[in-house]
C-alpha cells in the first residue's frame, strides 16, 4: 500500500499538508458517519495507518527510502535503459537514488528543526515567565510607582504586548502540543490524533499555573530571607505585596523572546 496514494498527497507533501488530508478523509470515512460500514471502516483503518506513518519525520524518513528502493529494484528489472548493467547507467542510478535519499534526509532534517523550533517558542517564554515571577517575588520591585506619567504609560503598554504575546504563545503551544480531553472517544481517529500530541490540555494547563503559583511561593520564601535589598533601597523595593507586582513578568517574557528571535536570525 501507498501511503502517499492513501492520503492522495504529493510525496514532497510538508507535514501540515499530510496532516490536513488526514483530517479531511478522517471526517469523510469515519465510521460514526458511515452507520459502520465495513468498507469504510477499512479506509478508515488505512488512512489512520498511513497518517501514523508520514506523520512522524523519522517513520516517513524510513518508508520513503523502502519505497525508493522499491522504486530503484523496479527499474532494474524492467526494460529501460536505466535498467543496463553498463557504468553509465549504473552511474544514473546511483545519483538518482542519492538525490532522492538526501531529500528525503533533507527534509526529515528541516521537519525536526521546525518541532524543535515550535518547542522552543513554547518553553523559553514559560521558563522566562516561572523565572521572572520568582525575581519579583524575592526582590519585590516599585518601579511603576516610582515612574513618572511617561514612565507608567510605557510600562502598561509593554504588559498590555507582553499579555498578548504570552496567551499567543501559550494557545500556539496548546494547540500544537496538547489534545484535549473532552474530544476524546473511543475511536481510531482520536487514538492517531492523540499519539502525535503526548501531553492532554488539562495537565500542561495545571503545569502552567501550578509552576506559576509555585515560583511565586519560592519567591516569596526566598525574598524572606533575603531581604536586605529591600532595607538598603526601600524607594525602589517594597517589602511588602503590591498590585503592581503583576506589571513585570509578561514586560520579562516579551523582552526574552524578542532576544531569542533574534539570535535565532543571527544562526
Amino acid at each position: 500500500m501507498n501511503y502517499y496514494e492513501t492520503l492522495k498527497v504529493s510525496q514532497n507533501a510538508s507535514k501540515s499538508e499530510i496532516k490536513s488530508a488526514y483530517r479531511r478523509l478522517a471526517r469523510k470515512l469515519h465510521p460514526d458517519k458511515n452507520d459502520g460500514s465495513e468498507q469504510t471502516a477499512r479506509a478508515f483503518a488505512a488512512i489512520a495507518e498511513a497518517y501514523e506513518v508520514l506523520g512522524n519525520p523519522e517513520d516517513r524518513a524510513n518508508y520513503d527510502k523502502r519505497l525508493l528502493e522499491l522504486k530503484i529494484d523496479e527499474t532494474l528489472n524492467g526494460d529501460s535503459v536505466f535498467a543496463s548493467s553498463n557504468s553509465h547507467a549504473r552511474r544514473w542510478r546511483q545519483l538518482v537514488y542519492e538525490h532522492r535519499y538526501n531529500e528525503i534526509i533533507d527534509r526529515m532534517i528541516a521537519e525536526e528543526r521546525r518541532e524543535s523550533l515550535a518547542l522552543q517558542r513554547v518553553i523559553f517564554p514559560t521558563v522566562a515567565l516561572f523565572l521572572s515571577t520568582m525575581v519579583v517575588a524575592i526582590f519585590k520591585p516599585q518601579f511603576f510607582s516610582n515612574s513618572a506619567v511617561i514612565g507608567k504609560i510605557v510600562l502598561v503598554s509593554l504588559f498590555a504586548a507582553g499579555v498578548i504575546h504570552l496567551y499567543g504563545r501559550i494557545r500556539d503551544g496548546l494547540d500544537r502540543f496538547t489534545y484535549n480531553d473532552d474530544e476524546i472517544h473511543d475511536s481510531i481517529l482520536d487514538d492517531a490524533e492523540t499519539r502525535t500530541k503526548p501531553y492532554s490540555r488539562v495537565f500542561a494547563g495545571g503545569i502552567l499555573v501550578g509552576g506559576t503559583i509555585g515560583s511565586f511561593g519560592i519567591g516569596l520564601v526566598i525574598g524572606s530571607y533575603v531581604d536586605f535589598v529591600s532595607v538598603s533601597i526601600p524607594a525602589m523595593f517594597s517589602q511588602t505585596l503590591k498590585p503592581e507586582f503583576v506589571f513585570y513578568p509578561p514586560i520579562f517574557v516579551l523582552f526574552v523572546d524578542l532576544v531569542h528571535k533574534f539570535a535565532l536570525r543571527a544562526d
